[in-house]
């Protein structure tokens, strides 16, 4: 065990407060909850409770935001999308709704989670948990042998989640390296994800190939550190939610009614972008072309597989990051770039995005004909907040991170590692090793590299009190 007498959770709960978050929930939230637990099952819409919905999520998940079924039908795949209706339960301006509006994100650290909304909603009461009977927003969509999003629908209904399957278990399945544990359900779901899946990328959505630090913590403490991959199971996840979202983005759109928007603006640095592929001996156009990007990165999957995640690293950093802006009927949409979608927005997470909590405020009052629920300035506000926490969340987390891979690297000093700079910026160099993926600090060395560039470098310090991991060439 790695130095047992450093309190990761009290070092995460002091980076929240340091970034503006407020972990505990104020009085009168255990009064609302206590209402909640009385107050019988919103129970609107159609009932659907005897469909083989499943959801697939991590192993240690216990806030359901969604399950899923398929079945066919002519013209395709009929897809449905039951996310929790988070809404039921948590009227707008009370308690819970205003430390949500607030915080706008769960946070999720390896020493605790601080979630957005309580534990007694997220994981129990607006949690679609296996054999309960919930409140869900379903949206349905059929999809074509060859990826397309035909009909569509979105409505209320009354759900229960017939088995909580984890990516770990599903992803071999599917992949084929584990006994099959597939039931006719998951592949027909499977098949439908594959298209789509298809069908975007021909589109220019970008695959990342992403590998991220995976901490194995004991009792608070951090005894080793991990990669952990995608796989099968959370593309055909990230698939359906991708669908979803833009189900949703469309139908709000079609309503004339003002939303949020998930944009990721044309990258700023493509020129760098463009000066790595040529490096590569490929050519990309001088005018961002995410297409034309993909297209380049799935070559160079295929052709060294093993190096690939140091030039996907390095491109989704020099993408930058999401955010979320207000759309108004008429408004020219900004889009996707990474997903090469026109219409997008979150809303398949209420649990832990107050974003997504807000879209589905948006899109009842549609469906029943009401004023929307905010105006365009408010709508605007929020925007503008959840993307400001967003990016204070991701500050936490990666703070955390770092506190918990200089834990897990203490016993490395002096060892060697193969690594790609991540940044480049007024504080200093950057830099990610790949195996295990840990990102630290170039202390010597660092004059002339930019985003991108491959290097050898060797550990030289770690502070996991400050969360500090130092480098050298």
């Amino acid at each position: 065990m790695l130095n047992s007498h450093f309190d990761l959770a009290a070092a995460a709960r002091a980076e929240m407060l340091q970034d503006g978050f407020q972990p505990d929930f104020a009085p009168g939230t255990e009064q609302q909850i206590a209402a909640l637990r009385a107050r019988p099952l919103a129970a609107s819409g159609v009932d659907m409770r005897d469909l083989d919905w499943s959801s697939i999520d991590n192993d240690t998940s216990r806030d359901l935001d969604q399950i899923e079924v398929a079945e066919r039908v002519p013209g395709g795949i009929r897809v449905r999308v039951g996310i929790a209706d988070v809404d039921s339960a948590v009227d707008k301006g009370s308690p819970i709704d205003q430390h949500a509006a607030q915080q706008t994100t769960t946070v999720y650290t390896a020493a605790k989670i601080f979630p957005m909304l309580p534990e007694a909603l997220s994981t129990d009461l607006t949690s679609l948990n296996v054999a309960q009977d919930r409140a869900a927003i379903v949206i349905e969509f059929v999809v074509s042998a060859d990826g397309q999003i035909g009909s569509s629908d979105i409505y209320r209904a009354v759900v229960r989640n017939q088995a909580q399957l984890t990516y770990n278990k599903v992803g071999p399945w599917l992949e084929g390296t584990a006994p099959s544990g597939l039931t006719p359900q998951l592949k027909l779901q499977d098949e439908a994800a594959q298209a789509l899946h298809q069908e975007r990328h021909r589109l220019g959505a970008l695959e990342f190939d992403r590998v991220e630090a995976e901490p194995v913590v004991s009792d608070g403490h951090v005894t080793d550190i991990r990669a952990a991959h995608k796989n099968r199971a959370t593309d055909l996840i990230e698939d359906f939610m991708v669908a979803a979202n833009e189900v949703m983005a469309r139908t709000l759109q079609n309503a004339g009614a003002s939303a949020i928007r998930r944009v990721v603006k044309t990258p700023e640095r493509w020129p760098r972008m463009v000066e790595l592929a040529g490096r590569y001996g490929e050519k990309l156009p001088d005018e961002p072309d995410s297409g034309a990007l993909n297209a380049f990165l799935q070559k160079q999957k295929a052709a060294d597989p093993v190096h690939y995640p140091d030039l996907s690293l390095a491109m989704i950093k020099l993408m930058g990051p999401g955010e979320y802006v207000l759309s108004r009927p008429g408004d020219e949409n900004q889009g996707h770039f990474g997903l090469a979608a026109h219409d997008y927005t979150h809303s398949t997470a209420p649990n832990r995005r107050f974003a997504d909590l807000v879209t589905q405020r948006l899109i009842k009052a549609v469906l029943v004909k009401q004023p929307a629920p905010y105006t365009d300035g408010e709508l605007a506000q929020i925007a503008a907040h959840c993307t400001q926490q967003e990016n204070a969340a991701r500050k936490v987390e990666r703070a955390m991170g770092k506190r918990v891979a200089a834990l897990a690297f203490q016993s490395r000093v002096g060892q060697s590692f193969q690594a790609v700079v991540t940044g480049v910026t007024p504080k200093g160099v950057f830099v990610r090793v790949m195996n295990p993926p840990v990102e630290g600090r170039l202390m010597r060395g660092e004059s002339g590299v930019d985003v991108g560039d491959q290097v050898r470098v060797t550990l030289l310090h770690t502070d996991p009190a400050r969360g500090f991991i130092d480098f050298g060439r």
